[in-house]
């Protein structure tokens, strides 16, 4: 056998890989692995919701499906991470209508109250000290 010497200077014998010796057989076994499924569990979107505009606590609830939906996919049920978070994406999407709807009301309020107030005070300009 060949020898190895270390920089401390010690030696060690060194077996020489090589072909297998004698006449065993080799098999080879191949295992095919799942690809990771991918669930998407819409956390950050749920979060967003909760946290801007939650109308009737849709995006908490939307929050806390998601989170059902990353537990269940940490554990390895994807039936019930795609159940979750299908759940997740509908009271995401219910949310955001809301949210939509709300900020666009809550502009055209706006618009409506100022143009009474710049309407009344620009009367009270025009006519002082009466109707």
């Amino acid at each position: 056998m060949p020898l190895f010497i270390n920089p401390c200077g010690e030696e060690h014998e060194v077996a020489v890989l090589g072909a297998p010796q004698g006449s065993a057989h080799m098999t080879t076994t191949v295992i095919n692995m799942p690809r990771d499924i991918s669930v998407p569990d819409h956390v950050v979107w749920s979060l967003f919701n909760t946290l801007f505009m939650n109308f009737c606590c849709l995006g908490f609830i939307a929050f806390a499906y998601s989170v059902k939906s990353r537990d269940r996919k940490m554990v390895g049920d994807i039936t019930g991470a795609q159940a979750f978070a299908s759940t997740a994406k509908c009271l995401n999407i219910w949310a955001l209508i809301f949210n939509i709807i709300l900020t666009i009301g809550a502009i055209v309020i706006l618009i409506i109250f100022s143009a009474a107030i710049v309407q009344a005070v620009s009367q009270m300009i025009n006519h002082p000290g009466g109707f």
